[in-house]
């Protein structure tokens, strides 16, 4: 047994049959994405079908409708993708963006930079000794000339006048 088919899905058959081809090759031409271009032709004979009753049957009306919808399918494709954002697929520029943690540092920077200026010459020489260049109290004893318990003393209230601008600046841990 065969069902019966509806004067409108008849009329939609023949129009699918007729001008698939045309409509995809308008589409085509703005869209260049071939399943993209195929959706908007899904998506045009769609609206045509939704308002079949402003379907004018005469000859070249019906092309010239379904030309104007597709237009402006397009178009509202277009506007939508417009309205998205973009994904960047270019790795230089996703390296280039500077992450959230790089702020925090350039300020921790320079706000350490600042509480080191506030040293007297020689702690100052003593914490770049130990702490920035690593090198042991003894090392650091040798290339600064002068006895290990005074780098010892030195770094101990180094330490202690770091804190101490530190909280002058407003910098709490």
């Amino acid at each position: 047994m065969r069902r019966r088919v509806s004067p409108d899905e008849e009329l939609m058959t023949a129009l699918y049959t007729e001008h698939y081809a045309v409509l995809l090759s308008f589409i085509s031409r703005y869209v260049h994405d071939r399943h993209k271009a195929e959706d908007l032709v899904q998506e045009t004979l769609l609206r045509a079908w939704r308002h079949i009753d402003h379907l004018d049957p005469a000859p070249g009306r019906t092309r010239s409708y379904l030309l104007t919808i597709a237009r402006n399918v397009v178009t509202n494709a277009w506007r939508a993708e417009q309205r998205r954002p973009h994904l960047v697929a270019d790795e230089a520029a996703v390296e280039a963006v500077p992450a959230s943690d790089n702020v925090d540092q350039l300020v921790e920077g320079w706000l350490v930079a600042e509480a080191l200026e506030r040293l007297s010459a020689d702690h100052r020489a003593v914490v770049q000794a130990m702490y920035y260049e690593g090198q042991t109290v003894a090392d650091a004893a040798r290339n600064l000339a002068v006895p290990e318990g005074t780098v010892k003393s030195r770094a101990y209230y180094a330490v202690r006048a770091l804190r101490q601008a530190f909280e002058e600046m407003g910098v709490l841990r």
